[in-house]
């Protein structure tokens, strides 16, 4: 199968840095994560709820994996 080129960022992870809103501390947060843990004050950062093509797209689990594509949706679900 040929993988669709908007699951790149969840297949191969890049990095981008967000401000925690509870102390201002840099963290560094992976494009297939949705939450990371403050290494200054402990507060969990979310990342911005963007539609996945994980959502939605039938082909998504073989495209991204089974681990990963059962971790985003758990995470997404709660």
């Amino acid at each position: 199968m040929d993988k669709c080129p908007g699951s790149g960022n969840i297949r191969t992870p890049i990095p981008s840095l967000k401000k925690c809103p509870r102390c201002g501390e840099e963290v560094e947060i992976w494009s297939d994560e949705l939450k990371v843990k403050c290494i200054g004050c402990g507060d969990v950062v979310f990342e911005e709820n963007t539609p996945s093509c994980i959502e939605w797209c039938q082909c998504a689990r073989e495209c991204v994996g089974e681990e990963k594509y059962n971790r985003l949706i758990k995470a997404k679900s709660g």
